[in-house]
């Protein structure tokens, strides 16, 4: 992203005014974390221990009792969130579990064996932020939370396939390890890749590119009948989400799926399709009272 929250719109204008301070300070909390596992000059074991104090400070507010000095402006807004809304504890300690596995994994050269691997990372880096959020608007319903779950899962992946030209420079490492060796490629293989190099990624990497796009774009598909199901602003705010989700995915498609070499983004330049789109997946809904289609 190279965060991991950029591709959810955070207490827009389109949120009802009495959910923008509990959703900044989610997003507050999520953003910090990231920053200490993410930013800097820390070493890993720095890094680690750092988010361990955080974790501590979370389950301090969680309680009731005062965190430590060290981030008021996180955890005085999160106190206030928690009590207020009974936001939930575990999914906030699970943003904080992926971060860790994130710092642990690069340092330790790893990567994801297969795609049950990915996902259950994906459960804790990016799942919890849009079932906080369906919190925060009393939904609770399994069929509703399932879906919420495919978005943000997708989303994650979304991220993770836009930005190998930033990750694996850095040492991180994404694409599962079966599906490389599908393609006839190892995790070796994507050594040598960097945005500045003249060679071109093999074909293989490519196909292995679409590959994973493809998947991220059934996942967004299976859950975006949620934007339905959630009731005026909150069902706007996710339509904007998922659109702009498969926008990157529609880029990645007009770059030859070549995300080594550049960074698709999005732009002022696409505001008047996301529009478009997201008022046309309003147009479909008006006759889905029971029965959902899919966006597209």
């Amino acid at each position: 992203m190279p965060d991991h929250y950029e591709n959810f719109p955070v207490a827009s204008w389109l949120c009802p005014p009495r959910l923008r301070p509990p959703i900044a300070a989610i997003y507050g909390f999520a953003r910090t974390a990231d920053d200490i596992a993410d930013e800097g000059d820390a070493s890993p074991d720095e890094r680690l221990a750092d988010l361990a104090a955080f974790r501590a400070d979370l389950a301090a507010v969680a309680s009731g009792r005062p965190a430590s000095p060290r981030w008021p402006g996180v955890f005085g807004p999160l106190a206030v969130a928690i009590a207020e809304f009974a936001l939930p504890e575990a999914l906030l300690a699970d943003l904080l579990s992926a971060f860790m596995q994130d710092i642990e994994k690069t340092r330790d050269g790893g990567a994801y064996v297969d795609r049950a691997e990915l996902l259950d990372y994906c459960r804790r880096s990016a799942n919890p932020v849009g079932r906080l959020l369906l919190h925060l608007y009393g939904v609770d319903d399994a069929q509703s939370l399932r879906q919420s779950d495919a978005i943000c899962s997708a989303l994650q992946l979304i991220n993770f396939w836009q930005d190998p030209s930033v990750d694996l420079p850095r040492g991180r490492f994404y694409l599962p390890l079966a599906d490389c060796a599908a393609h006839g490629l190892a995790r070796e293989s994507f050594d040598a890749f960097s945005p500045m190099s003249p060679a071109q990624p093999p074909r293989q990497a490519i196909a292995l590119m679409e590959h994973e796009a493809e998947w991220a774009r059934e996942l967004m598909q299976q859950g975006a009948p949620l934007v339905h199901r959630l009731p005026g602003r909150a069902g706007w705010e996710l339509r904007l989400v998922v659109q702009g989700g498969l926008r990157i995915l529609d880029k990645m498609e007009a770059l030859g799926f070549d995300t080594f070499s550049q960074r698709p983004t999005i732009g002022k330049g696409d505001a008047p399709l996301l529009a478009w789109r997201t008022l046309w997946m309003r147009r479909q809904s008006q006759p889905m009272k029971k029965e959902e289609a899919s966006p597209r």
